[in-house]
């Protein structure tokens, strides 16, 4: 029996089961961002050739869709979903566009590596089919511009990498639809030219960076680290350093194989897709090559699964925590943004926590959608959480690009820097707090003053 709602009733970010869009039926919501919601559907009279993936604009004549639908429309690739089908919803507040794509039942990149006692030769398959999507999207002139772990789902049938989420995406021709002088993405996975570029054009009117097939390979790069290490890389550029136009190299990438039991291919290739020169990274079809050989002639070593050292990964955390990339609470973000309005300032501001780095990116265009929407929850049982055991002390120094005293109200001096005393302040302590006589503290970074050479 057909719903009695009517079109006037209908909102398109809470559409009701057995709502019609066109020829299809909605069966349930599977997830909803700042320009669009994914629906589980299937189509009218035909429902044994379902279920698909239907993505709706929540805004009418949404130039975003137009340019998602005309890049997936291009790409003709098995780790990529298919397009099915592109329409306009009519509605008394206009016409809302959508598209239809293959449903993909699998599990996110970084879910399926918790679930899995991984070895190196299996991530080095899963990246290649990532690297493969990447090469036909930029074998039609298209970049991905968000590429990162909950963009990827590992199916549960046969366990191929299909790479979603071309909401963000771009290609040769089309125009631009932002005024910010990045694009559409996820902080965490931005290249060191974009974050240079960024820094020196910030106050720019017109400005705008033009990611191409580099920065996608350089996201690749971050999404094997944080894959094998579970840390962000730090920025290839330190924020906290860019004064007057002068830009700094970030801290230096701790080796993924110092970190964790990765084999020296895998190792390789992975500091190779992060190398700060982009045409050191290789094409995205020259990282797929190589990536595929290693995972077919590597040794006995990619076998083994990969394992944490301990002790390096101590130090990747408490760079990751500086620089922004890695876990940490909310409060110290807020101490920071309240010190300065600086890039710092805006940089720390937008980290995520380590376990869901892309929770709340959904203002990425139509993408941040990909987890919850194309995914059918396969049968898979998670490890347990492991105890944290590191807790860290206020050093006997400063912290790089800490405040110094005199520190401002609600803050107070120990060793030489401004620090914060969270409203609970017993231990043990957050990501991102520090241990003083008994109880956590969060540090206060110093504001840095914008580059004085740019014009307003």
């Amino acid at each position: 029996m057909a719903p009695h709602w009517t079109v006037h009733e209908l909102e398109p970010a809470n559409l009701p089961s057995g709502t019609e869009i066109g020829p299809w039926r909605v069966l349930e919501l599977r997830g909803k961002g700042t320009y669009g919601a994914v629906y589980r559907v299937e189509p009218v009279g035909e429902e044994r050739a379902g279920p698909f993936a239907l993505k709706l604009a929540l805004h009418p004549v949404d130039p975003r869709f137009e340019r998602e639908v005309e890049l997936l429309s291009r790409i003709h690739h098995s780790n990529v979903p298919r397009l099915r089908a592109r329409g306009l919803w009519s509605h008394p507040a206009g016409p809302f566009p959508f598209l239809v794509m293959e449903w993909v039942h699998g599990v996110p990149l970084y879910d399926w590596a918790e679930a899995h006692n991984l070895s190196s030769r299996q991530v080095l398959r899963v990246l290649a089919q990532v690297a493969r999507a990447l090469e036909a999207t930029h074998g039609v002139d298209g970049v991905h511009r968000d590429v990162k772990g909950a963009n990827v789902l590992v199916r549960a049938e046969d366990g191929r990498a299909v790479l979603l989420d071309f909401g963000a995406g771009d290609f040769r021709g089309a125009r631009t639809l932002t005024r910010e002088v990045l694009p559409p993405g996820t902080p965490q996975y931005r290249s060191p030219e974009a974050l240079r570029y960024q820094w020196l054009h910030w106050r720019q009117r017109g400005a705008h960076y033009e990611p191409g097939p580099a920065d996608d390979v350089y996201a690749l790069g971050v999404t094997a680290y944080r894959l094998v290490t579970g840390f962000y890389p730090p920025p290839g550029v330190d924020p906290q350093a860019a004064v007057n136009g002068a830009i700094v190299p970030g801290p230096a990438l701790v080796a993924p194989e110092a970190v964790v039991t990765v084999c020296p291919e895998l190792a390789g290739m992975i500091r190779q897709m992060l190398s700060e020169e982009p045409s050191a990274r290789g094409r995205a079809a020259e990282v797929a090559q190589a990536l595929e050989h290693a995972a077919e002639t590597a040794g006995v070593e990619a076998e083994l699964p990969i394992t944490r050292r301990a002790a390096q990964a101590s130090r990747v955390r408490t760079e990751s925590r500086r620089m922004g990339r890695g876990r940490g609470p909310s409060l110290a973000v807020a101490v920071g943004v309240l010190a300065c309005v600086s890039f710092y300032g805006w940089w720390t501001a937008r980290r995520q926590p380590v376990e869901h780095p892309e929770r709340g990116m959904e203002d990425a265009g139509t993408a941040g959608l990909a987890k919850d929407a194309l995914t059918v929850s396969a049968s898979v049982e998670r490890p347990a959480p492991k105890p944290e055991t590191i807790t860290l002390e206020v050093p006997k120094e400063p912290l790089p690009g800490q405040r110094k005293p005199p520190c401002g109200k609600r803050t107070m001096a120990i060793n030489g820097g401004c620090w914060v005393r969270p409203d609970d302040p017993a231990l043990p302590c957050e990501e991102g707090a520090y241990e003083w006589k008994g109880a956590c503290y969060y540090p206060v970074f110093a504001p840095r003053p914008p580059p004085t050479s740019e014009s307003p």
